[in-house]
């Protein structure tokens, strides 16, 4: 089994979540809440030889590739497949909290490289983007039946593309004429879009147009302000969370979410007097981010964010 995904900031993880100290006890519990790979958790599970891990993910087929490759580690890791949103919504009351929670919300390179739903503009495949199969819409559907504005709206929301509208513009002319169902299709579509000093910058012109139609078909947005409260939630006292992130509109969500559990009060700034009586319920630990060995390494790393927070009190 080839493994195509390299885990970021993997000593950095391994460091700021270290389940070591009296804090933690004699087994500790760490929740993967974005196995993919199992990249983490393996490294997370060969180091620290009384941790158990839980891994997360949506994808049950990356999943699977996971099991195989941590099944040597035998029940020190178990397994969810579904949305991390829904598995901390409905945590059970019976099950042990965990000390450690971690979430990694990078695509992996299995779902660019061998998933073949469309991730990617270089290849000729289905338009699909669907992390799961219960998700409700593809990114077919979106770039199908959008209207016009509202297309144009997503991209530059979700992509933070400034040439969203001609964009937009051209994908609703060239759908007149047929379906467009598929994603090399769509990317050479966006290209003839754009001006032509475009067409040859850093990235692939396509590269943020293809983010934001993924963020949109898997609600990965509108998911997180939720699971960070939730999973916030289930974690023990004194326990860690660690997000890593890939680009500002995400890194600024968590950012928000940790500086309010930081902060003893939580009123708006207008408000002169304190009337909210809120007490702070975590301590930031890190912002990291790669080094230049890392970033040489695997560039992909180059935009990643690793934000950490020790919970102090409950409510």
């Amino acid at each position: 089994m080839e493994i195509v995904h390299t885990s970021v900031l993997l000593e950095e993880c391994l460091e700021w979540l270290s389940p070591e100290g009296e804090d933690y006890g004699p087994h500790p519990l760490l929740i993967d809440s974005t196995l993919g790979e199992g990249g983490h958790t393996y490294a997370f599970l060969s180091k620290y030889n009384n941790l158990s891990v839980i891994g997360i993910d949506a994808d049950s087929v990356i999943q699977q590739k996971a099991k195989i490759r941590l099944a040597d580690f035998g029940d020190r890791v178990s397994f969810y497949n579904g949305w991390f949103d829904d598995f901390y919504a409905n945590y059970p009351t019976d099950r042990e909290n965990p000390n450690l929670i971690l979430f990694d919300l990078g695509i992996s390179l299995f779902h660019y490289e061998e998933s073949g739903r469309g991730f990617s503009f270089r290849y000729d495949e289905p338009l699909d983007m669907r992390l799961s199969p219960s998700a409700r819409i593809s990114a077919t559907d979106i770039v199908n039946k959008t209207k016009e504005k509202d297309l144009a709206d997503l991209i530059y929301m979700y992509g933070e593309e400034r040439f969203s509208r001609r964009i937009a513009r051209a994908v609703v002319e060239a759908r007149q004429h047929e379906i467009i169902e598929n994603a090399k299709n769509l990317a050479d579509i966006i290209y003839r879009a754009v001006p032509a000093e475009y067409r040859h910058g850093a990235i692939h012109p396509a590269t943020k147009t293809f983010q934001a139609l993924r963020i949109a078909v898997n609600g990965e947005l509108e998911r997180l302000p939720r699971v960070l409260e939730s999973a916030f939630d289930v974690l023990k006292v004194n326990g860690k969370m660690g997000v890593i992130t890939f680009h500002s509109l995400e890194d600024r969500i968590v950012k928000v979410f940790f500086r309010n559990l930081s902060k003893k009060c939580i009123c708006p700034p207008e408000q002169a007097v304190c009337t909210c009586g809120g007490k702070k319920r975590a301590e930031i630990l890190a912002k990291v981010v790669p080094g230049e060995e890392e970033i040489k390494r695997n560039s992909p790393s180059r935009s990643a964010r690793l934000r950490v927070v020790k919970k102090i009190r409950c409510d």
